[in-house]
């Protein structure tokens, strides 16, 4: 008896899932938001910058060439 009740139930709940996604679907548009941490993303950019330029190892010295 439990199990045509669990085969409908399924049936129902896929079929809404895969109807959500239709591309004729309506849709909300976003809410602009203001850019309020454009200034700490520019100073936490530039410090990560200095950073990796001082972890990044130098380039092997040349040599002098033997004459």
């Amino acid at each position: 008896m439990e199990q045509p009740t669990g085969y409908v139930l399924a049936v129902e709940a896929v079929t809404r899932h895969v109807n959500s996604a239709r591309p004729d679907a309506p849709v909300r548009p976003d809410r602009p938001r203001p850019a309020r941490l454009a200034p700490t993303r520019l100073a936490a950019a530039g410090v990560l910058r200095r950073l990796a330029d001082l972890m990044e190892p130098r380039p092997a010295p040349v040599p002098p060439a033997c004459s």
